[in-house]
């Protein structure tokens, strides 16, 4: 099934941006929402002048204003006609090792990254359920398969949750026709993965999206990308000594 009408937050930078790209390649129409308008207008332009073919319609969106997420997803259904895919990809890699004294960042990042996730989701879900039809996809990271610690312990946390909500309504939606896909990336050449542990396990940026687009397109409920190694590393990562997994954080 093509999914012609596609929803991205955080599409600004990063994994989002690069995302909206490889699907205006594809001929898809776009909504795409983030905090900062102006970057917004500006992929807006790149795109529409590279494929002047699709539409991409933009809005200011703070995920962590939980009553503005409906709203916005609203408009942009009906700017584009309809939804088919949403994909949660806004969040935030802030944190600290807990009991430091810096508890904010920490809590900003259990908020964006899993309540505002499920904000997210309520309102996507409410579309699909109203048409019949969709695909929600949700970003979650392979430290959802197994903590990583120090600062980056809240992240793993929130982004397990995450994944755990993902696998809670593919079970849900087994015989549904709305599928829902969790993401779960590894170190990807963004401004979030610049302090990964091991600079030989992030991928170049290009790499980690087109493996996260080919992943959406399956529609699997689970899926880590890229498929080298992290695939490979997921049924490992459990079993891993706790020293080892020191380094990986």
């Amino acid at each position: 099934m093509t999914r012609s009408r596609i929803l991205i937050t955080g599409a600004s930078s990063g994994l989002g941006a690069g995302m909206a790209r490889a699907f205006a390649a594809r001929g898809r129409g776009l909504a795409l929402c983030a905090r900062r308008r102006e970057l917004l207008e500006q992929l807006r332009a790149e795109l529409t002048s590279a494929h002047p073919e699709i539409t991409v319609a933009v809005r200011a969106l703070d995920v962590d204003d939980h009553a503005a997420v409906p709203r916005v997803f609203t408009e942009l259904r009906d700017e584009l006609g309809g939804l088919d895919r949403v994909i949660v990809n806004a969040g935030i890699g802030k944190g600290t090792p807990l009991g430091t004294g810096r508890a904010r960042a920490n809590l900003a990042t259990a908020t964006t990254n899993f309540v505002s996730a499920l904000a997210q989701a309520e309102a996507a879900m409410e579309i699909f359920r109203e048409q019949r039809d969709g695909h929600l996809v949700l970003v979650s990271s392979m430290s959802a398969v197994r903590g990583l610690p120090g600062s980056k312990a809240a992240y793993s946390a929130s982004k397990a949750g995450l994944a755990t909500l993902g696998d809670a309504l593919a079970a849900e939606l087994v015989h549904s026709p709305i599928a829902v896909t969790t993401l779960l990336p590894g170190f990807i050449a963004t401004d979030m993965s610049a302090t990964a542990g091991d600079a030989r396990m992030v991928a170049p940026l290009d790499k980690g999206v087109a493996a996260m687009v080919t992943a959406i397109e399956k529609e699997k409920p689970r899926a880590c990308v890229p498929v080298v190694p992290w695939r490979l590393l997921a049924p490992v990562l459990p079993r891993l000594p706790r020293s080892v997994v020191a380094r990986l954080g």
